[in-house]
């Protein structure tokens, strides 16, 4: 069973997911919180699985709480999915870079939210339809100088293509055509990417891909 956060200030907008997500066999909300405050309390109280995160929050915005929860060890299992009103919102490149395992228009089609919210707890980086290309431009456009590569020393060379493809959005079907290799293969590839870099998913290998200069700015096509 999947155990789902839902923190919105919005109660309409808690009480529409939550009928959702609770009537699926294998999803289940845990817990509703009203203002980052509390989700981080209820994040701690409850260990959900997914936490559906609003940006904007009294008390202590979800980008706040995003990294609240991300820098906790003791929560390195919580995946934080934000939601937004605005598919580039500005706050959404920062909660990337801050442990968020990606983001979501709020009026996203309900089948799509329920698969974002079993792909997340798969460890797949979530970022609704279209928009992955287009927040990794803005990554790059923001990016600073690269660091010098010998983070990435421990990849092998298979392993640093890998990790570009992914830096340039590719999914796992598409790196797989490009390489001429199963997609359970390039997933395995991937895995094992963030596991030796300590990425938490997807979105984070992004980051990672462009901090090091593996990627550079100009690379999406």
């Amino acid at each position: 069973m999947i155990r789902v956060l839902l923190a919105d200030d919005q109660s309409l907008v808690r009480a529409g997911f939550k009928a959702l997500l609770d009537a699926q066999p294998d999803i289940a909300v845990a817990g509703e919180a009203a203002d980052g405050e509390e989700a981080v309390r209820l994040v701690r109280e409850l260990r959900p699985d997914v936490v559906l995160m609003d940006i904007r929050m009294p008390l202590l915005d979800g980008l706040a709480a995003t990294r609240r929860i991300t820098d906790e060890p003791g929560l390195d299992g919580v995946k934080v999915v934000m939601l937004t009103t605005f598919e580039l919102d500005e706050y959404v490149f920062e909660a990337i870079r801050s442990g968020a395992s990606g983001f979501l228009v709020k009026d996203t089609e309900p089948d799509e939210l329920l698969r974002a919210v079993r792909a997340v707890v798969e460890g797949d980086a979530l970022l609704s339809p279209g928009v992955t290309r287009r927040l990794i431009a803005e990554f790059a456009a923001r990016s600073k100088e690269p660091a010098a590569a010998d983070s990435l020393g421990e990849l092998t060379e298979r392993e640093r293509e890998v990790m570009a493809l992914v830096g340039i959005g590719l999914s796992n079907e598409e790196i797989a055509r490009r390489l001429v290799v199963s997609p359970l293969t390039a997933k395995t590839h991937v895995s094992r990417t963030m596991v030796k870099l300590g990425a938490r998913d997807r979105a984070q290998l992004v980051v990672l891909a462009y901090e090091s200069g593996l990627v550079r700015p100009g690379w999406l096509g």
